[in-house]
């Protein structure tokens, strides 16, 4: 592997987990990313890196087979999901079969990482939208080895990670893995996050955890992560409960000592209002491979993509848009089958085209457009100057881009 493109790097970690000399690492950068590092001293120049990596290998986009707007009858997971509550429903079937599912959950320190789970319990935390790239680890080998058991497994995850996955299984097709991906704007700055959370609800360790150190000077803010003294009990990125799905609001909940105060809430705003959602809606610090995506568009090989059926109250009325819709796209067998056992637990499933998602949800086929401000802002993060006020002053939409949306909402209407 020659020396990393950034631009040309999507964090799925294939390349490490595929090594056969384990001399490729991932480390953190001064923007928060993970990034893979080699030991050149012990690379073989096999070659096995680059034959995983997405970019050195992307596809061709691909037609669906079919095209749904969905929506979960249980009321419960259908409240406790991003969107329609189509991943729960999945999930819960695969088990029954002593299957596994692999998902994005929060640890301890409230950063994101993939996992499994062999028990429903443990699958509810991979339920809602997380808006921070989440770890892969070591995930790829363990879906692989569970494959190889003859255990039915579903992966899911953002376009890339699925991709990533596919390679590292060098494209052959297990008829006991599930691959879903979600439709993606764009992947946050880790190291954003964790600055967020230490500056906004406290829990401050200046010093740097271990596993940042090697990025950056001891005392680096950027490197803090939240400690035990964190108010923290929950967050939710998408909680509709008292807004509704369109207007989702950013919740986070208190830690509790007694399940008497578990429901108090730390802060909750609707999501263009949050600090942090202003600067992830303005492109201002995701991953610089996100601007040009080569996963997008079913490239990504998933059986299924899920993901907001923004604007379905313009092209259908079968729908209660406060509680969520999803979009399902099927691509093949597997993924048909996946929409017929939504069919079977009850949902409510009308039949769409794939111009209404593009339409509406245009991050399904479009990579976004980096912010203007975007490196002025990491160098001032850099130089550890106060996250909102970077964000306020560098998130704010020029007078063009005002004009620009003025006149898109018009020619809508």
């Amino acid at each position: 592997m020659k020396q990393i493109n950034k631009s040309e790097c999507c964090g799925c970690a294939a390349c490490v987990q595929c090594c056969p000399k384990e001399c490729i690492s991932i480390t953190e950068d001064s923007e928060g990313f993970l990034y893979p590092t080699i030991d050149h001293d012990l690379c073989i120049n096999c070659g096995l890196c680059e034959r995983v990596c997405p970019f050195k290998n992307e596809q061709d986009s691909r037609s669906p087979i079919d095209v749904y707007a969905g929506q979960n009858p249980n009321i419960k997971d259908l409240l406790n999901s991003s969107s329609g509550g189509v991943f729960i429903t999945l999930a819960k079937e695969v088990l029954k079969k002593k299957g596994v599912v692999f998902g994005a959950i929060f640890d301890s320190s409230w950063e994101v990482f993939h996992t499994y789970a062999e028990k429903v319990e443990d699958v509810f935390p991979m339920m809602g939208s997380k808006y921070v790239q989440s770890r892969i680890g070591n995930c790829y080998k363990k879906a692989k080895a569970f494959l190889d058991q003859n255990r039915l497994v579903m992966f899911v995850g953002t376009p890339c990670q699925i991709r990533g996955l596919k390679l590292f299984l060098k494209n052959r097709k297990y008829e006991n893995l599930i691959c879903a991906d979600v439709i993606c704007h764009g992947v946050p700055s880790p190291g954003v996050w964790r600055r967020y959370l230490a500056e906004t609800y406290g829990g401050y360790n200046v010093q740097a955890q271990s596993r940042h150190q090697a990025t950056a000077g001891k005392n680096s803010v950027l490197l803090s992560s939240i400690n035990t003294t964190s108010p923290i009990g929950d967050i939710k990125f998408r909680d509709k409960r008292e807004s509704g799905w369109k207007k989702y609001r950013f919740v986070i909940r208190q830690k509790s000592a007694s399940k008497a105060d578990q429901n108090t809430v730390l802060s909750s705003d609707i999501h263009v209002n949050n600090l942090y959602m202003k600067g992830f809606l303005a492109d201002l610090y995701l991953r610089p491979s996100c601007s040009r995506c080569v996963c997008k568009n079913g490239k990504s090989q998933a059986d299924i993509s899920l993901g907001d059926f923004w604007g379905i109250e313009n092209v259908s009325k079968s729908f209660d848009i406060t509680l969520g819709v999803s979009c399902i796209i099927s691509y093949n067998k597997k993924g048909t089958r996946c929409i017929d056992l939504l069919r079977n637990n009850g949902y409510v499933l009308e039949n769409r085209i794939l111009s209404e998602i593009k339409q509406y949800n245009p991050a399904f086929y479009r990579s976004v457009i980096p912010n203007k401000n975007r490196n002025v802002f990491f160098k001032k993060f850099n130089q550890n100057k106060d996250l909102r006020y970077l964000i306020v002053k560098y998130s704010k939409p020029s007078f063009k881009d005002v004009l620009k949306n003025i006149l898109r909402k018009l020619l809508k209407s």
